[in-house]
């Protein structure tokens, strides 16, 4: 996403390049803005990525063939005057929209993503993110979009010192030689690793910057071939950049959010718009400059980077003002208009002036320290926000002088919760724990220990809890809904002398079922489900299995009844006890926070009881299985009705339907007393 007077490696202006930033950047709108046949506009970011890399390796092959080197100092200055400020601008506005605009809940993270943005290493926060099974409520970040960003300003600081070290290392050689392995050398790792790691774990190869290193690297080559492209006949030409044209249409229309991304399938945007680059050095006025350089596509085109900026930020707030995960047709283009206009005042007041400055030109010192300056406002704004969510209490409301004693489930009746008036939604509490902002991460050690495994891992990690030489070993299998439990487990194992041995994975509960996740076969469940009962037949070898599972029916399913007693059957014959828990239900929406934007209006976050999917197949597999044992706690975190989001001060639910850990650990004597009826001691 680089200058908007575009040359190539010879310094002639390029109307078709800066129409071509306007496909890509109208590729993204059209995407983002949902509009249905443009399933595939992500690809736009690819384009991007192609124009990128011919712009930075043109002007770096013209310095090398001018001066034998290339000025590190000039590059940078050069980039962080033109990147900057516009980006810092926008990170500022989105901080002050955020508090304007969103739920103090989401304040800390937009407020993380900011400094990342500024910071350039948002794209591996997000990569992060894609498998971070406690991030599956983060909704789409205003900032989402500067990962492509981060991608290019790191390729920006690798791909020129990987030169000057090239250059210099093989003085003797061509510098045309060294440019092009050096390139090579970049862009068949980058591939390979591409679609590697694209049907390994897709979450983080979409934003990794070594899967994405191999589209500017064509970009690159484009520029490389400068002297060859020229001399292809005009009709050649013409075909070539039409083609590519073609390919990035097919792209825009073919491709859709279940294509595995990048990997080889990037090939198709990427290809073809070096196509149109390449195509449009010969092929003159009968090639895609005919469309791609009038007036209107060269004028989006000048405004694309700033577009790019702010129309995301824009798209998403507008969501949240309006209460919708999409925005109505007349809405979006409202949206749209809007971002352009921002986009050419930005262009107009803050780029030109700036990149165009006579001090900034004349020191490169001085351009690349106001940049670095722009680039701390934006982290700033970021830092900001975060500390503003302490200080405005992240959502809790503390009474002064009040003892703070949380409760939580204690403050119900022991034999009969259910019906207790302690446990009725009400518009209003003094204070409650954990505050909302921070019950995303009110979660079981287990997390942090690693021992709730990703989607893609299939091999078992034991993790040992409560004595290691307990007397009874207690096995506890399955998804989050059971290692949610773990806080009471183990403080129950510490009194007990109970050795618990955890098996935990994300969305997938202990049975024979295969299971589909996203619209596609969960093999990895399936797979890690076999290891486990083979590790617990012949190593772990439990007294007692605990488990349950959030996936199952209302209703009892027999083949679901028939999943479940495939994997217990084997364990009750060596001895082992089965006690599966009853999945809670399930609220509506994130709890927390409806809480965090209605302290004084709690009962609409209350939900109605029988909401939420249900464990009666793992119940009626506890009966077909003698021995085995059925605990329901649902009284004790639902005892009315509605299900009040607050009991004794403590705040109940953290992730979509997880109960926070100090709720679950107000549970433990309720817990043990329900284990001990099941024959567990």
């Amino acid at each position: 996403m680089e200058s908007t007077a575009v040359r190539t490696h010879a310094s002639q202006f390029r109307p078709d390049v800066e129409g071509l930033r306007a496909i890509a950047v109208g590729m993204v709108l059209l995407y983002h803005i949902g509009i249905g046949w443009a399933s595939g506009g992500f690809a736009g970011v690819d384009v991007f990525f192609v124009i990128s890399g011919f712009l930075i390796t043109g002007q770096l092959a013209k310095e090398v063939e001018r001066t034998g080197s290339i000025s590190l100092l000039d590059f940078y200055s050069r980039r962080a005057k033109r990147l900057f400020p516009a980006a810092a601008l926008v990170l500022a506005a989105t901080a002050l929209l955020a508090l304007w605009l969103l739920p103090s809940t989401r304040w800390t993270e937009v407020g993380g993503d900011i400094f990342a943005s500024a910071a350039y290493f948002i794209n591996w926060q997000l990569a992060a993110r894609s498998v971070d099974y406690l991030a599956e409520d983060s909704v789409a970040s205003p900032v989402q979009h500067f990962w492509s960003l981060a991608v290019e300003e790191q390729y920006y600081i690798v791909w020129p010192v990987l030169l000057v070290i090239a250059l210099m290392a093989f003085r003797r050689v061509g510098k045309s030689k060294v440019l092009w392995a050096t390139l090579t050398s970049v862009a068949l790792p980058s591939l390979c690793y591409s679609i590697y790691l694209t049907q390994t774990e897709p979450g983080p190869a979409y934003f990794s910057t070594l899967t994405r290193m191999w589209e500017l690297a064509i970009g690159a080559a484009v520029a490389l071939g400068a002297a060859t492209w020229t001399r292809i006949p005009a009709r050649i030409a013409q075909i070539v950049g039409w083609t590519g044209v073609a390919a990035i249409v097919a792209a825009l229309l073919l491709i859709d959010t279940k294509t595995p991304w990048p990997g080889y399938a990037a090939a198709l945007p990427t290809l073809g718009a070096a196509a149109v680059i390449v195509g449009g050095y010969a092929a003159g006025k009968g090639g895609p400059v005919a469309l791609l350089g009038t007036r209107g596509f060269c004028w989006v085109g000048a405004i694309s980077y700033s577009l790019y900026l702010w129309h995301w930020p824009l798209i998403e707030f507008a969501k949240a003002y309006v209460g919708a995960g999409s925005l109505p047709l007349v809405v979006a283009m409202s949206v749209v208009a809007l971002s352009m206009l921002l986009a050419w005042l930005t262009l107009k007041f803050v780029e030109n002036p700036i990149r165009f400055s006579a001090n900034m030109n004349a020191n490169p010192r001085y351009a690349l320290s106001t940049g670095a300056n722009f680039s701390l406002v934006g982290a700033v704004a970021g830092l900001l926000l975060i500390a503003y969510t302490s200080l405005s209490g992240g959502g809790i409301s503390v009474a002064s002088g009040e003892a703070r004693v949380a409760l939580g489930a204690k403050a119900l009746r022991m034999d009969a919760p259910r019906g207790d008036p302690a446990g009725r939604p009400v518009d209003h509490v003094e204070w409650y724990t954990p505050a909302a902002a921070q019950a995303v991460r009110d979660i079981p050690q287990a997390y942090g220990d690693d021992c709730q495994l990703s989607v893609e891992e299939t091999s078992p990690k034991t993790c040992i809890y409560g004595k290691p030489d307990g007397k009874t070993t207690v096995a506890v299998v399955g998804d989050s809904k059971i290692v949610q439990w773990m806080p009471a487990l183990e403080l129950l194992a510490h009194q007990h002398d109970w050795k618990i041995v955890l098996h935990g994975k994300s969305s997938c509960g202990f049975h024979s079922r295969p299971l589909t996740l996203n619209g596609k076969p969960y093999t990895q469940c399936t797979e890690w489900n076999r290891a486990v009962l083979d590790r617990l037949l012949t190593q772990d070898k439990p007294d007692v299995l605990i488990t349950s599972h959030g996936r199952g029916s209302r209703q009892i399913n027999e083949k679901e009844v028939a999943a479940l007693l495939d994997w217990w059957t084997p364990l009750a014959a060596k001895g082992t006890k089965i006690i599966a828990i009853a999945n809670n239900p399930h609220p509506r929406g994130n709890v927390y926070e409806c809480v965090a934007e209605n302290a004084e209006r709690l009962t609409v976050c209350a939900f109605p009881r029988n909401t939420g999917s249900g464990t009666a197949s793992l119940e009626a597999a506890t009966k077909a299985l003698p021995g085995s044992s059925f605990i329901n706690m649902n009284d004790a975190i639902c005892p009315d009705k509605l299900c009040a989001p607050i009991i004794g001060n403590v705040l109940i639910y953290r992730q979509g339907s997880h109960v926070t850990r100090t709720y679950i650990e107000s549970m433990a004597p309720r817990l043990e007393r329900e284990l001990r009826a099941a024959g567990l001691d």
